[in-house]
């Protein structure tokens, strides 16, 4: 697994979860008030493009995850995830853990972080780095309540089932076997990065 930090005197992009691109293909599908009155709930909300198959994306079949990670791709949050390079940081937690740690560590996360309705801070209980399992909760949309409402239709008014959860664990795992081709099962040995005095 190489390092793959954000180079240096590079600025992070300035990306939130209603941002596009659509000149790019890259779109916002979280409703506003006023395509929730058109009827139009799916379509960006910057351009208006009903591009999502959502009842295909609604099944949630693990058999047909790739076809769902398409659609996710063409969120701009979500395609900013799936090509954001993992810091330093994250990158050796993941490898402190090894992949079978990890895949453990990420249900656990989404139960702790997610499995409960009524959250008081759902749609900032999961940062943007510092653990690979964050990256893969936003490019997979499992980082909030509102995100899982409405990629995966799941209700943000009561707590996930045992199935939700095996479902957004598995979403979150298949990402980080993706990301993470060359992860050790087992953890390996990582020398803490010492701070230099300024």
């Amino acid at each position: 697994m190489s390092a793959t930090s954000q180079p240096s005197g590079l600025a992070p992009l300035k990306v939130t979860c209603t941002s596009s691109n659509c000149e790019a293909d890259l779109h916002c599908f979280k409703a506003t008030r006023k395509l929730v009155q058109q009827n139009k709930v799916g379509a960006c909300r910057s351009c208006g493009i009903e591009l999502i198959d959502w009842d295909r994306v609604h099944e949630r079949r693990l058999d047909d995850v790739a076809f769902t990670f398409e659609e996710l791709r063409h969120e701009l949050i979500r395609h900013y995830f799936w090509h954001l390079e993992l810091d330093e940081t994250a990158l050796n937690h993941a490898r402190r853990k090894g992949r079978k740690a990890l895949h453990g560590a990420a249900q656990r996360r989404i139960e702790k972080s997610v499995g409960k309705a009524g959250m008081a801070f759902d749609g900032r209980q999961t940062p943007r780095s510092g653990n690979t399992i964050y990256y893969a909760q936003h490019a997979t949309a499992s980082c909030c309540r509102k995100c899982i409402e409405y990629w995966h239709n799941i209700p943000k008014d009561r707590d996930l089932t045992d199935e939700e959860v095996k479902y957004l664990t598995s979403l979150v795992v298949r990402y980080l076997d993706e990301r993470l081709p060359d992860l050790a099962e087992e953890p390996v040995r990582v020398s803490a990065k010492r701070q230099l005095a300024s």
